[in-house]
């Protein structure tokens, strides 16, 4: 008989590492993205929300933003070229990476 061991299958974690942290933490400070997702925002309807993971100062964060902005130039990012370093900052009413 087998054991489960012998099906060679292994959890898909997609899940972020990190603890929470709110944006204004962040803003005008070197980070190290490492990854992210967008869905559907659970707290404002037909929005999107960003999910970031990154390091800070070698501590693993996430935060969670509907910046239109930040999402679009995210998402033009090509998934080999992360990680990346990057510093967030507030142009005018917006959030973009520099």
């Amino acid at each position: 008989m087998k054991q489960f061991k012998d099906f060679n299958i292994r959890p898909n974690i997609t899940s972020f590492v990190g603890d929470k942290i709110k944006i204004d933490r962040v803003l005008n400070r070197e980070i190290i993205v490492t990854n992210y997702k967008v869905e559907p925002s659970k707290h404002h309807e037909n929005t999107q929300c960003l999910h970031l993971e990154f390091q800070m100062n070698g501590n693993h964060h996430v935060l969670f933003t509907s910046g239109t902005i930040l999402i679009q130039m995210i998402e033009k990012v090509p998934k080999g070229d992360f990680p990346f370093r990057t510093t967030i900052v507030k142009e005018n009413e917006h959030f973009e990476f520099t």
